[in-house]
């Protein structure tokens, strides 16, 4: 099983990689949905600084309530490399989320002004007890609707939920504009194949490392690498040479070259494919 390379040194290598999952509005401070403050700003900066070091420049920062999508908008207005994404995780959807998706539609209206390139995350998460199904099903279904809306690309989150997400977005399959990545895929192939013709590419990430991820590697080996992109859910998720510890967007690098050793291609091709595949599905 390939190993990524805890020295491996980006120098080697001088190509523009894409985060399209992260957090830097959770890394940076102790508490969910509080406000980021002005001066938290600094702490992004030294994440970014890394990042773009690992040749890392541009980074999509996701929100998951409606105080979480608002900071995401304040670092990508604070940082030439940052993006945003809107919405609600499905585990978030309070009883007031049709509210609170209102409010993020007012930054979506805006979305040249606020760098807004996606929804999510939303989704579908049957992995906690006591899930309202039925609540996730509406919130999902609402914010397809506000993307396509506004044509913008959708990050899905899907966790223990392979029927209900595939007939969520079967729903909405004609529609021209409908797009997006189906963050941290974890489902198989057959999953995989099927979202891939409605116009979704798979975000693969430090779980692509895991030891007993096999069935990942498999299908990050056999799908086309333009339906990849790479992706870090930092501070979530790290990959298995750091594990335990915190992840952050530099990790990128490492990624992408442990997804061009395991497809026995070059470090460039898979860097430039997934940061095209990045531009058709975000427009950056």
């Amino acid at each position: 099983m390939p190993q990524i390379n805890p020295q491996i040194n980006p120098s080697l290598h001088t190509q523009n990689l894409v985060d399209t999952h992260c957090h830097i509005n959770i890394m940076i401070k102790k508490d969910f949905d509080v406000t980021l403050p002005a001066d938290y700003l600094e702490f992004s900066e030294e994440i970014i600084q890394a990042a773009q070091a690992h040749q890392v420049t541009k980074i999509l920062n996701v929100g998951t309530s409606l105080i979480e999508s608002q900071n995401c908008v304040i670092l990508a207005r604070a940082f030439p490399d940052c993006y945003a994404a809107v919405g609600i995780h499905p585990n978030d959807l309070t009883p007031e989320w049709r509210k609170d998706l209102k409010q993020i539609e007012t930054l979506v209206k805006q979305k040249e002004y606020n760098k807004i390139v996606a929804i999510g995350e939303c989704g579908i998460d049957k992995h906690y007890p006591n899930f309202d199904l039925t609540r996730q099903r509406d919130g999902f279904k609402a914010q397809i609707e506000l993307a396509l809306e506004y044509n913008l690309a959708l990050s899905i989150h899907s966790r223990d939920a392979y029927d209900e997400t595939l007939r969520a977005i079967e729903e909405f399959r004609k529609e021209p504009n409908l797009r997006g990545v189906l963050h941290c895929f974890s489902e198989d192939q057959n999953f995989a194949d099927q979202v891939i013709t409605w116009g979704f590419v798979l975000g693969i990430g430090g779980t692509l490392t895991y030891p007993r991820n096999q069935a990942l590697r498999l299908i990050a080996q056999n799908v086309d690498l333009k339906n990849i992109v790479l992706e870090t859910d930092a501070p979530f998720l790290p990959p298995q040479a750091i594990r335990g510890q915190r992840n952050s967007p530099k990790y990128i690098y490492d990624i992408c070259a442990y997804l061009a050793n395991l497809r026995q291609v070059s470090f460039e091709l898979v860097a430039q494919q997934t940061t095209a595949n990045v531009t058709r599905i975000f427009g950056f």
